[in-house]
């Protein structure tokens, strides 16, 4: 690494940022204790929790991309109110995060509480319709725990993003920090409780600090997670603002916790944590969750990997590029490929709809794509991996079994 010169090439930002996010480490043995789980997405400093669920719940995905398969119940557990460890709050989009950073997330809490840094439609919570946010947080008081669909309220349409009065306040409630999540239900609903209910007193007793001396924190567990990054790359990791993050940056750089570097190619000042390691080459593959923190900020993955990445999700069907819930696919340190999936639970199958390799991609990709959907399958539960006519892989449809060897040959 070119660190006395300030100045690295992307092949050394690739392998710093491959190693911080704990990339390439997967462990040689089938199984994988609770503890490397912990330390993982204590690494991350978060997992962002999504709806969708064409192939797995985001938040499950980061863990398998670096770990393998492991038990999806023991992630579960530790996202219950009693497991004491993790709790569910705003990080990244919501988020699934480390308790100890309950407290430097408070002034976001505070802000809500004024109607600041939340959508819209609750605005008028903290406001005008403050007297309906309050008879909920008492209800849930005297009663315990309440989801949205346990509250009786008008509603007008149906879908997903159609919100009824009662969600919309509860919502509130949970951004403020008046309330919070014990859990998701299997239908992904969010049950929420009082904060004295839900969180450890340990953690409720800490002293709050300052809006500034949070953010410092919060930016330098993003340049722990990130390895090295712009000031964008940042901010984002916690959906901090621009004006948010830019004192704590100077801050952090004054105290040699950031130090500026030159990446090659990149037109923004960079900063290498003090703390990273430069990695060994980078001898694995994965796919990646759209919501994975290595890919989520398009932009620092164009820079980092000339891997321009869209979600398509709600691009008409007629319009999209590469299809609907398309996973990167990394190998070896660069991001090769790209295949969109669909988890057809009631078939017991992965479906492949459709592949893309990027230019370039070595010729041993497809056989290392088949050999990651096979690990996933049987993660997953799935006996078969289905790739379809459509997929762009073969002529015809064809079904691998995932309990075959990597070695298998197609039927």
């Amino acid at each position: 690494m070119a660190g006395s010169k300030l100045e690295l090439s992307i092949t050394e930002a690739r392998r710093i940022a491959l190693t911080a996010q704990g990339l390439g480490m997967r462990p040689l043995s089938d199984g994988i204790a609770v503890s490397r789980m912990r330390r993982q997405i204590g690494r991350l400093g978060l997992l962002q929790i999504d709806s969708v669920n064409v192939l797995v719940r985001a938040h499950y995905m980061p863990l398998f991309s670096r770990l393998g398969p492991y038990d999806r119940g023991a992630l579960d557990a530790l996202a219950v109110a009693g497991s004491k460890r993790f709790f569910e709050y705003w990080g990244h989009e919501a988020s699934l995060l480390p308790i100890d950073l309950q407290p430097l997330l408070r002034w976001r809490m505070d802000r809500a509480r004024q109607g600041h840094g939340v959508w819209n439609q609750l605005k008028a919570f903290a406001g005008e319709r403050r007297a309906e946010a309050d008879a909920m947080l008492a209800r849930i008081g005297q009663e315990g725990p309440l989801a949205a669909s346990d509250v009786s309220g008008p509603k007008a349409s149906k879908g997903m993003w159609v919100w009824s009065d009662a969600k919309h306040a509860l919502e509130w409630l949970f951004w403020a920090g008046l309330v919070a999540s014990t859990h998701r239900r299997g239908s992904f609903e969010r049950v929420y409780d009082l904060p004295e209910r839900v969180l450890p007193r340990s953690v409720l007793a800490r002293p709050t600090p300052a809006p500034v001396d949070a953010r410092r924190e919060l930016v330098a567990r993003s340049a722990e997670a990130l390895g090295v990054a712009t000031a964008n790359d940042l901010r984002d990791y916690y959906r901090l603002s621009p004006t948010e993050a830019r004192l704590p940056i100077e801050q952090l750089v004054e105290e040699g916790v950031l130090i500026p570097v030159t990446v090659r190619g990149w037109q923004q000042q960079a900063y290498l944590n003090r703390d990273a390691r430069p990695g060994r080459r980078h001898r694995g593959a994965a796919l990646l969750s759209p919501f994975d923190p290595l890919v989520w900020h398009r932009p620092r993955t164009e820079r980092l990997f000339g891997f321009r990445y869209r979600l398509e999700i709600y691009t008409p069907a007629h319009k999209r590029e590469h299809g609907y819930y398309v996973l990167p696919f990394l190998m070896d340190g660069a991001l090769v490929a790209r295949v969109d999936l669909k988890a057809d639970r009631r078939a017991g199958a992965l479906i492949v709809l459709r592949a893309h390799q990027e230019p370039g991609a070595p010729a041993a990709t497809m056989e290392r794509i088949l050999a990651e959907l096979r690990l996933m399958a049987s993660w997953l539960g799935l006996s078969d991996v289905v790739i379809s006519s459509t997929a762009g892989l073969e002529s015809r449809d064809h079904r691998v079994s995932s309990r075959m060897s990597d070695r298998a040959a197609m039927e």
